[in-house]
């Protein structure tokens, strides 16, 4: 006899992982009809270079399902994550914005934190759910009365479906790198915007460390470029956007490569499935806010789960509504903010060159207004 479930949840990773581990603490039966993320190491030492940058809605839910990683996966190890105490954003033509936490009030802007280290911490919590039955991708699939996808942008399950998915790509790529600095950079992240592109260097190894996470949004013929260059001459061309000396930048991890856009599902949700994380929404990277938004889709997708009336079916289309306005609502206002800076940085208009560093200056000198941005992005006004 086929075993049914309560909910079916296609594709692992993070946003999946959690929602699994949420709706486990409900009681309710849960397939992950994925392998559960595993911390494979490539052959420079991590299986995934990039390092996310986490607000404080996210860390409370991690914490809540007991993944957050606060402590090195080995003795001795470097902190897996950071604490971010200031953010220094330069614009092309002397433009400065500093948001500082201790001014703001909070004990940090953000995190950063490793994702192979927070995989491995979903891992597991999973391990360890009685709740959570894991099926591996050769399996057959389980009977279920709502199927949640979290496959990501390329999403089979979503197809197959035939909900449809909106694409606007950027003419930008994402070049990731980690890198090491001569001098600890103290839990200090900092973003450039020159002449179109726009370039991250964000702290790692805990707030004494020297490594950092490059994120650098550039054309996609010059991301090929940077992928094929040795290392000396990649420090060089980064080196000319940050104005930091070469000598002080070592690369340890080499340049990977994946194309940008803005998309959205048209519809999040039918009877008995929704999507969520990468497989409803992706944005550009430059404010850091991508798995913020897709772990405040879990959040509000195991809220509204736990609170219907006790005679609604888990796949009722009323209830899924629910969820479905509130996260669009969600998306759409960071996802249009993150657009409307993209294009606003990206432009070689002198004009709008000239004032988009005098708003940087500006916005640096008004202090509600810096406070209200802190509060978005940390994550502190608790609409995530």
């Amino acid at each position: 006899m086929t075993q049914r479930f309560d909910v079916c949840i296609r594709g692992g990773g993070i946003v999946g992982s959690t929602l699994a581990l949420l709706l486990s603490q409900q009681r309710l039966r849960v397939a992950l009809c994925v392998k559960p993320p595993q911390a494979s190491a490539g052959p420079d030492g991590h299986s995934d270079i990039r390092a996310y940058a986490l607000n404080a809605a996210s860390r409370r839910l991690l914490e809540t399902v007991r993944a957050w990683p606060d402590a090195p996966s080995a003795a001795g190890g470097a902190s897996p994550v950071t604490p971010v105490k200031r953010m220094c954003v330069s614009g092309d033509q002397g433009g400065q914005l500093v948001f500082d936490a201790d001014a703001a009030g909070e004990p940090s802007l953000n995190w950063i934190v490793d994702v192979p280290t927070l995989e491995a911490r979903l891992a597991d919590a999973l391990r360890y759910q009685g709740h959570v039955h894991i099926f591996s991708g050769d399996e057959p699939l389980p009977a279920c009365a709502l199927t949640v996808i979290c496959e990501g942008r390329r999403s089979a399950t979503r197809a197959e479906w035939g909900m449809t998915y909106d694409v606007t790509p950027y003419p930008h790529h994402a070049v990731a790198a980690r890198l090491s600095m001569a001098q600890p950079h103290g839990g200090v992240a900092r973003q450039w915007f020159n002449n179109g592109e726009i370039l991250a260097l964000l702290p790692l190894g805990g707030e004494h460390g020297h490594d950092v996470a490059l994120v650098w949004s550039v054309p996609a013929d010059k991301a090929a470029q940077l992928q094929h260059m040795d290392a000396s001459t990649f420090i060089d061309s980064l080196a000319q956007v940050c104005g930091m000396a070469p000598a002080t930048l070592t690369l340890t991890h080499a340049p990977q490569s994946w194309p940008l856009e803005l998309s959205q599902a048209r519809e999040w949700v039918r009877p008995g499935v929704a999507l969520a994380g990468d497989a409803a929404h992706a944005m550009h990277p430059l404010a850091g806010q991508g798995l913020n938004v897709g772990l405040g889709d879990a959040a509000e997708l195991s809220r509204v789960l736990q609170d219907r009336e006790y005679w609604r079916d888990l796949g009722d289309i009323k209830l899924l509504r629910k969820y479905e306005r509130s996260r669009k609502t969600a998306f759409a206002t960071m996802g249009n903010l993150t657009d409307g800076l993209f294009n606003l940085f990206h432009t070689d208009n002198r004009l709008l060159q000239n004032l988009r560093n005098l708003g940087l200056n500006g916005v640096d000198k008004i202090a509600p207004i810096k406070t209200w941005l802190t509060r978005q992005a940390t994550g502190s006004h608790g609409a995530e």
